[in-house]
């Protein structure tokens, strides 16, 4: 079982050095853009949440669509590609808020530190595990991820 998840991660290498990086760039547009929004744009924070959002998911689909799996098959359009992409991302954004929500008001622990650990930790971590597996299987088929493994 060890040797086949070290050959895998070898293997998938380079596919998750390249999601990492354009999920970074994602990261950047989206916090650069809600900051900017809620600044000198003067947004209420729903609305430049929900804009900076949908910016960042772009960004993340152009980076993996061009750069990360350009070589994967095109088997959907561009547009249903996207879609599906966006359904992903939120997924992962509801992960997010569900373990941000179990640790405040289910646990009780409701400090600033909590919550940094329960929403930007723990649940970005379990929701970028959750989008890797999305973005590779449903949006851009990697071949890879649908061999069966053994």
């Amino acid at each position: 079982m060890r040797g086949s998840a070290v050959r895998w991660l070898r293997a998938a290498g380079p596919e998750l050095t390249g999601f990492a990086v354009v999920g970074l760039c994602a990261y950047a547009a989206d916090l650069g853009l809600f900051v900017w929004l809620r600044g000198p744009v003067g947004l209420d924070p729903l609305t430049a949440k929900a804009l900076s959002f949908v910016a960042g998911c772009t960004v993340a689909y152009t980076g993996n669509a061009l750069g990360t799996y350009r070589r994967a098959p095109h088997g959907l359009s561009r547009l249903r590609q996207y879609g599906i992409f966006f359904a992903v991302n939120v997924a992962g954004a509801l992960v997010q808020l569900l373990c941000l929500a179990v640790s405040h008001y289910g646990l009780g622990l409701t400090s600033r530190r909590a919550d940094t650990i329960s929403g930007a930790g723990i649940g970005m971590a379990l929701a970028t595990i959750l989008r890797f597996w999305g973005t590779r299987t449903l949006v851009f088929r990697s071949r890879s991820a649908l061999a069966p493994t053994g």
